[in-house]
């Protein structure tokens, strides 16, 4: 079930496991996607994106039966076991198929919309569960458009032009445009800063401070490199 040679480099799971929180990656057509006949081969009919699943990379998930069976799952187990059923895991990440995810060459830009549409109005239909819920939603690229945003050298990688994100949560503040200098590996400083979670490791991106910044720059930290938790975009009761 390894997608790419496996990577014995510790990751958020591995932080969780530790801190037993629970945590599940949810893949658009998973279950289809290890029936096909072909050696779990990504088909014209099924568009389950193999290497998006960070997980089926790492040893210490793939090699753990209970922590794979966990962290694999499908976008129905995410429907009707966890936000129906009120049993999500602490932590889940989402991601759609090829046809849903809005990349041109498979997709369009309402298919996307839908999925997210689905997952929220699902997740406000449960009381209970949506008390609780964060729901952030991510792009992995802005579509090559140029961006005069300030970009900070945050390390070997540097960092890109900017790309959305947006909060979604009963404790987000509509129309609110978070101004604090983010990456993604922010998402990562709020499950560590939300369930009281060590960083990865003592060199990954989650051990650079939240940013300071003046009124001159609300979005250029005066202690670069820094990036933000994401904390900003909740107010919290």
């Amino acid at each position: 079930m390894f997608t790419i040679p496996p990577s014995s480099v510790r990751n958020i799971g591995d932080a969780l496991l530790k801190e037993k929180i629970s945590f599940a990656y949810f893949g658009d057509q998973f279950n289809s996607y290890l029936a096909s006949p072909d050696n779990n081969y990504v088909t014209p009919d099924n568009t389950y994106c193999n290497i998006c699943n960070f997980f089926q990379y790492s040893t210490s998930i793939m090699t753990n039966e209970k922590a794979r069976a966990a962290a694999l799952q499908d976008t129905l187990d995410l429907y009707a076991a966890g936000i129906m059923s009120g049993n999500l895991p602490a932590v889940s990440f989402v991601k759609p198929s090829g046809y849903l995810d809005g990349h041109p060459a498979s997709s369009k830009v309402n298919l996307p919309e839908g999925f997210v549409k689905k997952i929220v109005t699902l997740a406000q239909a449960n009381p209970t569960l949506w008390a609780s819920t964060a729901i952030f939603l991510t792009m992995d690229e802005g579509g090559g458009y140029y961006d005069s945003g300030y970009a900070q050298p945050l390390d070997y990688c540097g960092d890109g032009t900017r790309i959305p994100m947006i909060a979604i949560s009963p404790y987000s503040t509509g129309g609110h445009i978070s101004h604090v200098y983010s990456d993604h590996v922010s998402v990562l400083k709020f499950i560590e800063a939300n369930w009281t979670v060590p960083p990865i490791t003592k060199h990954s991106r989650d051990n650079l401070p939240n940013p300071t910044t003046t009124e001159a720059d609300p979005y250029m930290p005066t202690n670069g490199p820094a990036i933000g938790d994401l904390m900003d975009l909740f107010t919290f009761p």
